[in-house]
């Protein structure tokens, strides 16, 4: 079994907890088993037990973000050594590219990041898509040294670990560990902005990719402030819908994030609105209910069932 190794910020531990559901499957599998530093236990020598698994992995996945970057011990000590095992062929190092930054000029800029082209996971419209370009790449890689590893199980002599890898006895606990939790002010407004910063990449990435399916169409994203956006799409050259998304914050008249038809900066007016909702775990966007074009319409949403739900009253526009 192909060991792999998380490399990561912890200010990116939501991404790498979704990257771990997308891989589960392989380790359904029995093709790799993966680690990082939250599965230290109680009492734990932190830096003794990840430098132990660091030296025993055969894939480490660097979770490239700008607090990956940032952190001094994940650049200056586990990339570096990373880099170091990668380059004399004892493990394999794979950088995958969870937010836009200056990621090209540092020492594993010369590796072939993931996903493809090295395109950050927080830009794609639906991050599945993303996450499943990660896991296919993971399967790939693994496919390729699980070879060197069934020939010698004891690895003393192979150059993908240095160390033959030590018993580990899996916690016996239960999965029922979830406790209420009263949100904060703060955690509200930052749960609001990233969800319209995700709105808006949503918004022009489904843009581009409707044009390059229906070539009668063209499309505009345009980024008025850093609150608000409009999205046009002409068809055959002739205006056939636009509207206007923009930020209001949670006291607003919208509640939240407003979606106008149109693009009237100077009206406060609006046709659907999302605002922050909670049920005592976890944060959700819930749509405020004006609208009728979208049936069926989820009551908590994430970023991307928000993304969807404005989107498809955007679309629906163009298919009637």
């Amino acid at each position: 079994m192909v060991k792999i190794f998380f490399s990561y910020s912890h200010k990116d531990e939501a991404l790498r907890d979704e990257l771990e559901v997308h891989i589960a499957i392989l380790k359904r599998q029995g093709v790799i088993e993966t680690w990082h530093d939250r599965r230290i236990g109680a009492g734990g020598a932190v830096n003794h037990e990840i430098s132990g698994h660091l030296e025993t992995s055969d894939i480490i996945l660097l979770l490239v973000s700008p607090y990956f970057l940032d952190s001094d011990y994940c650049y200056d000590v586990e990339m570096k050594r990373a880099m170091e095992r990668h380059e004399n062929g004892q493990s394999r190092v794979i950088p995958v590219i969870l937010h836009p930054c200056d990621w090209h000029g540092t020492p594993f800029g010369k590796l072939l990041a993931i996903p493809t082209d090295g395109k950050p996971i927080s830009k794609f419209p639906n991050q599945h898509d993303a996450f499943l370009e990660v896991t296919k790449a993971i399967r790939e890689a693994a496919d390729q040294i699980r070879p060197i590893i069934n020939t010698n199980h004891s690895r003393t002599n192979q150059s993908w670990s240095d160390q033959p890898p030590k018993a580990v006895i899996p916690d016996l606990r239960s999965s029922n560990l979830r406790i209420t939790k009263k949100f904060t002010d703060r955690e509200r407004d930052k749960f609001l902005t990233e969800a319209f910063e995700y709105i808006a990449n949503f918004f022009e990435g489904s843009l581009s990719e409707l044009k390059r399916r229906n070539p009668e169409a063209d499309t505009e994203f345009r980024r008025i402030d850093a609150n608000s956006f409009v999205a046009t799409v002409y068809v055959g050259g002739s205006l056939a819908n636009r509207c206007r998304i923009w930020l209001g914050g949670r006291g607003s008249f919208s509640g939240g994030i407003a979606y106008s038809i149109g693009d009237s900066p100077g009206t406060s007016s609006f046709n659907e609105s999302l605002s922050v909702i909670d049920d005592g775990y976890a944060l959700f966007l819930k749509p405020l209910g004006l609208s009728m074009h979208v049936r069926d319409r989820e009551e908590k949403m994430t970023f991307e069932g928000g993304g969807e739900y404005l989107w498809g009253i955007f679309v629906e526009a163009l298919q009637h």
